[in-house]
């Protein structure tokens, strides 16, 4: 059983919240569960663990690419390909649609319109240029397959325990889209969430695990003023674009505590 406060989870409900989460979360080939009406607002909990999936299939890539005899760079880039086949690039979407609306829009509505839109901008281009050129360089760099192994494990898991916090504290911006249908996520929820996020940060070593908190923490308070002032919300775009900020974060912290 998993217990935290008011939240009572059964070994049933706990396996069917981590599958609800890699089926969302990633394109992994998964079996069909039947998950019981389970919202993902009640299994937002389980995203890092989903996190977790992601970060062992890139560090995996990288292990093999350089044991073929691979340099860093082309392994880092190959690795950051399979992270990004494992998700179907979903976070990254979401960034771009981000950076498109809030920097291109004057309105709230004009804002959530082309955040929408399914083109991409120049904003939304140069902001996935930027992120997967940092995130790159920084895998690029690491010594080995284990440096690389915790960095990604840290990255991708408390990146993604930011969800059910951010999801709790802030209203859907809109009354439809991915957010407002996944439902109402509970404090208890979003501690269990943002809990199993900074566990993961222990990857990086105790100091780095505490650098990485304070600057996740500065980051998640300043992009929610930010989208309570651009949009009045989260919707599912702000959420990906949470993930792609800490992730980001958490690598450049990894830079410094793991090579």
């Amino acid at each position: 059983m998993l217990k935290l406060q008011n939240m009572t989870l059964s070994t049933r409900q706990i396996l069917d919240d981590i599958a609800l989460c890699l089926v969302f979360f990633t394109r992994l080939p998964l079996p069909v569960v039947d998950f019981r009406e389970r919202s993902l607002a009640a299994a937002i909990w389980a995203a890092p663990v989903a996190g977790l999936a992601v970060a062992l299939i890139g560090g995996l890539v990288f292990a093999v690419g350089t044991w073929l005899g691979l340099a860093a760079g082309p392994a880092a880039a190959l690795a950051l390909a399979a992270t990004l086949l494992a998700t179907g690039c979903m976070h990254e979407d979401g960034l771009s649609d981000v950076v498109d609306g809030f920097g291109g829009g004057r309105t709230r509505e004009k804002k959530l319109e082309i955040m929408r839109d399914s083109r991409i901008g120049a904003y939304g281009a140069c902001a996935l240029a930027l992120s997967l050129l940092v995130r790159w360089s920084v895998l690029s760099e690491f010594a080995g397959p284990a440096q690389i192994f915790w960095a990604l494990i840290a990255a991708h898991a408390a990146s993604r325990g930011l969800f059910g916090a951010f999801m709790h504290l802030l209203p859907a911006a809109r009354s439809d889209g991915l957010s407002a249908d996944a439902g109402i996520v509970s404090a208890e929820t979003a501690i269990a969430g943002a809990v199993l996020g900074a566990v993961a940060l222990l990857a990086l070593g105790f100091g780095g695990a505490v650098a990485a908190l304070i600057l996740v923490g500065v980051l998640f308070a300043a992009f929610r003023t930010l989208c309570r002032n651009q949009i009045g919300g989260q919707t599912g775009d702000t959420i990906g674009a949470l993930q792609q900020f800490g992730e980001i974060a958490i690598l450049l912290v990894a830079s410094v505590c793991l090579s």
